[in-house]
C-alpha cells in the first residue's frame, strides 16, 4: 500500500453554470496562450514586430489541432472504427487524443501559409516559438491527468498516480508518465533558451534542437506506457516515430550549420518605411549630399574672381576693377 501518491481529480469537467469547462481543453488553451506570449517576446528580441507571432498562430493552431487529431485517429483507429465502437467519437477532441507528431507537422503547414502571406521566413518564426511550444506541451500534458490516461506501468513509488476504475482502465497506482513528459518538456525549453543565447542559433536550428531533445525524452517515456498501441519489431509506433524524427532533426542541425551559419540579420521586413523617390522612379542612386562648402567651390570655379579681396595680388578684381585697369592701360 502506498503511503504517498498523486491523486487523480474526481472529475475532468468543471461546470460553470451551463458551460462545461473540461480540464483537458483548459490545459491546451493555457498552453497555447503561454506559447504565443513567450514566442512574441523572443520574436521582438530577434528584431520582429509585436503581434506577428499571434497572427501566424491564428493559422498554425487550427491546423495543428486538426493534424494532431488526425494522427491520433489514424494510429488508434481501433478505438473508433472497430465493431462496437462509435465513429462519431473520433470528433470528440475534448475527450483526449492529440498526436504531437501530427500537430507539429500540420501546424507547420499553417504557419508556412501565414509566413508567406506576411513575407517572413518560417525557420526564424519557428526558432522564436520553439521553447514556447515545449512549455505548451508541458502544460497540456496535465490534461491527461484530468482524463486519467497515458499513465505508465504499475509502481509503488511515492509519486505514483492513483487511477480509479473506469472504461479500459484498472484501479491502482502507476507511473505518472504525463508528469515525466511535462517535466522533460520544461527541461527542453530551458535547453533551447540557453543554447540559443550561447550559440545564436538561427535558420531553424533552435526549433530542430527542440524537436531532437523532445524526441529523446519521448522515446523512453513512451516505452513506459501501458495503453494500447501498435507495435513494429517489438517497439511501440511512437517510439519508432521519435527515433526517426530525432535523426532527421540532428541531421538538419548539422547540415544547416554548414550551409547557413549564424542567425538571420532581418527576420521581418519593415513595410512601413516608404521607398525613396529615386528608387520608385527607377533612377540611379543619388551621389553624396552636397554641402555649403561644395557649392561655394562650384561658384568659385564658375567665377574665380568673384570673392577676391581688394588690395591683394590676384584678388579684389571684380568686374568694375577690371574695367578700370583696362582704361589705365
Amino acid at each position: 500500500m502506498n503511503l504517498a501518491s498523486i491523486p487523480s481529480p474526481s472529475t475532468g469537467v468543471i461546470e460553470l453554470g451551463p458551460i462545461p469547462l473540461r480540464g483537458y481543453a483548459f490545459c491546451i488553451i493555457i498552453g497555447v496562450f503561454v506559447a504565443v506570449w513567450f514566442g512574441n517576446k523572443r520574436w521582438i528580441a530577434r528584431g520582429g514586430k509585436a503581434g506577428t507571432v499571434a497572427d501566424v498562430a491564428v493559422w498554425a493552431v487550427p491546423f495543428g489541432l486538426v493534424g494532431g487529431r488526425l494522427y491520433h485517429v489514424i494510429t488508434d483507429y481501433q478505438l473508433y472504427f472497430n465493431e462496437g465502437e462509435n465513429w462519431v467519437d473520433a470528433f470528440k477532441i475534448w475527450q483526449g487524443g492529440l498526436g504531437i507528431w501530427g500537430a507539429i507537422a500540420f501546424g507547420a503547414v499553417g504557419a508556412w501559409i501565414a509566413c508567406r502571406r506576411r513575407g517572413i521566413p518560417l525557420p526564424a518564426w519557428a526558432d522564436a516559438l520553439a521553447p514556447g511550444i515545449a512549455i505548451a506541451q508541458a502544460i497540456g500534458r496535465w490534461g491527461n491527468w484530468f482524463n486519467q490516461e497515458l499513465y505508465g506501468k504499475p509502481t509503488d513509488l511515492p509519486w505514483a498516480v492513483e487511477i480509479r476504475e473506469g472504461v479500459n482502465r484498472v484501479a491502482g497506482t502507476y507511473h505518472p508518465t504525463f508528469l515525466y513528459e511535462s517535466l522533460w518538456c520544461v527541461g527542453v525549453a530551458l535547453l533551447v533558451v540557453w543554447a540559443d543565447r550561447r550559440f545564436r542559433l538561427g535558420h531553424g536550428r533552435a526549433f530542430a534542437l527542440y524537436v531532437a531533445a523532445y524526441c529523446a525524452g519521448r522515446a523512453w517515456i513512451e516505452y513506459m506506457r501501458v495503453d494500447e498501441a501498435h507495435h513494429i519489431l517489438g517497439l511501440r509506433l511512437n517510439v519508432w516515430t521519435a527515433i526517426i524524427v530525432f535523426v532527421l532533426a540532428v541531421v538538419y542541425i548539422v547540415v544547416s550549420a554548414k550551409i547557413r551559419p549564424g542567425r538571420e540579420e532581418i527576420v521581418e521586413p519593415d513595410r512601413d518605411t516608404p521607398a525613396k523617390a529615386s528608387d520608385e522612379e527607377g533612377s540611379a542612386p543619388d551621389g553624396p549630399a552636397k554641402t555649403d562648402a561644395d557649392e561655394q567651390d562650384a561658384d568659385a570655379k564658375k567665377d574665380p574672381f568673384a570673392k577676391d579681396e581688394p588690395g591683394e595680388p590676384g584678388k579684389g578684381r571684380t568686374a568694375g576693377s577690371t574695367e578700370a585697369a583696362a582704361e589705365k592701360s
